[in-house]
């Protein structure tokens, strides 16, 4: 590749990861308000696998494995494209009876998937991170690996900013739990969950949160 194609592949990493992943990160702090034990536990295991230290670090991200089911849930229920990228089927194919032309345009939707009840259970549309401790959850990734979670696509044209998303992700929400206390200032009643929906489904409306300063011990 020449250096103008890097550079385009560099600016479409970087856009597309900085705002895929900030939309993420609302998803999660509002579905954490809406669930006031998950944003107790999350918070206690930052705190505690944090103790004594001034700041978040990526290598004590291996200590927060609820952090990560809470982004894993939150991915399940918003995925930030929805529909993925389109694709063109290059040869005629059968899908469970379908016939799918050559030349077709072919929309996975992803959102839908990742709220199957026949994948999630009856609670598919609850936020509840412990369900990724339980069973055959448990062994489920998001990280094309298995079908009934596919927020990043899968085969060798998945998301290419899935681990530079996901740094992102993880490190500022552990950070925000961290070093702040939150409230919603109308409580959860006022808090609008309706999504926007585009190539990326971000929040309809914006998150206002009531944050306290909690300064960490050295």
């Amino acid at each position: 590749m020449d250096i103008p194609t890097i550079r385009a592949v560099i600016r479409d990493l970087i856009g597309a990861g900085s705002e895929t992943s900030a939309s993420t990160l609302q998803w999660a702090m509002a579905e954490l308000m809406r669930n006031p034990a998950a944003l107790r536990r999350a918070q206690a295991e930052v705190r505690g696998a944090l103790a004594g230290q001034s700041r978040v670090g990526e290598e004590s991200m291996h200590e927060l494995p609820y952090l990560r089911r809470v982004i894993k849930e939150t991915l399940r229920l918003h995925a930030v494209g929805p529909l993925l990228l389109p694709r063109e089927c290059r040869e005629p194919s059968r899908v469970l009876g379908y016939d799918v032309p050559q030349g077709a345009m072919v929309l996975v939707n992803a959102w839908a998937i990742g709220r199957d009840e026949a994948s999630w259970g009856p609670d598919a549309e609850e936020f509840r991170p412990e369900r990724f401790e339980e069973g055959a959850a448990a062994a489920v990734d998001f990280r094309g690996a298995d079908f009934e979670l596919v927020p990043f696509g899968a085969g060798r044209r998945i998301c290419p900013g899935i681990t530079f998303g996901l740094a992102i992700i993880e490190l500022a929400l552990a950070s925000l739990l961290f070093h702040f206390d939150w409230e919603l200032p109308g409580g959860t009643d006022e808090l609008d969950m309706a999504e926007a929906f585009g190539i990326t489904a971000k929040r309809k409306s914006d998150l206002w949160l009531h944050a306290t300063v909690i300064v960490p011990p050295k």
